[in-house]
């Protein structure tokens, strides 16, 4: 059901060690109950395009919250916290998850919520949403879009930000997860992806991938060159159609 009537506004969540941070959320008009997705926004941060995709989630059912996961950075521009991120080594992953759990209990307190959260990444986002499917309980369905590094990589060695590949962890995947790739993606490769689906297979758990052809790193993203219109089409499709089935 599409509803043209939705809120969206800043607002502020209790975040790692009780910091205060700032999130988007956007939500249908209405007493609901609806569902709730919860986004890791990309590398090149929490920016225009991620709110936009989050009323995307509200105009199609959803409560959407995208933390500010680079707010601790102190600028209002994304590109200047991006690039302070990655000059400090990436984004902590302690860090990154207990910004996502405040961010997920803001969600849990409002009374038009239906008690389902899934959460969605994209880019970084993606390798962080494997990681909180791990390591996260409570959550009811994962979207992994072209996440780079959850699997290892010998040029890519652990940092003290990002101790771990997030497969390493794969025994603890707590919900079923979904992975969107293109197949002209570097980051992660196919070879990687299939090596992921592999470890995934191996320890039982729920799980279901797609790729696309003619489609590289950023697909989805309207506002870049990487805009690949038929594959965004039917990755949103997927995506849409597999919350539908976990979170209603």
């Amino acid at each position: 059901m599409a509803y043209d009537g939705m809120i969206a506004e800043q607002v502020w969540v209790e975040g790692h060690n009780g910091d205060g941070i700032n999130a988007y959320v956007a939500r249908p008009l209405g007493s609901g109950p609806f569902p709730a997705v919860m986004l890791f926004h990309h590398m090149p941060g929490w920016d225009a395009a991620t709110k936009e995709m989050a009323r995307k989630f509200a105009h199609n059912g959803y409560i959407a919250i995208s933390p500010n996961l680079h707010y601790r950075e102190g600028s209002d521009d994304p590109v200047a916290n991006s690039n302070s991120i990655r000059e400090k080594g990436g984004m902590p992953d302690d860090r990154t998850l207990g910004d996502a759990a405040g961010a997920i209990g803001y969600l849990r307190h409002l009374d038009v919520h239906n008690g389902k959260v899934g959460i969605i990444g994209f880019c970084s986002g993606g390798r962080q949403v494997f990681l909180a499917a791990c390591k996260l309980s409570g959550i009811d369905a994962a979207v992994d879009c072209w996440g780079g590094g959850v699997t290892p990589r010998d040029s890519e060695p652990p940092t003290e930000a990002m101790p771990h590949a997030p497969i390493e962890f794969v025994n603890d995947l707590s919900c079923p997860l979904m992975g969107l790739f293109g197949e002209d993606d570097a980051r992660p490769s196919i070879a990687e992806v299939e090596a992921t689906d592999a470890a995934i297979k191996a320890a039982g758990k729920s799980w279901e991938y797609h790729t696309y052809p003619n489609a590289g790193h950023g697909f989805f993203a309207v506002d870049r060159p990487s805009y690949a219109v038929e594959a965004a089409n039917q990755g949103w499709e997927r995506v849409f159609e597999f919350y539908g089935r976990h979170l209603s």
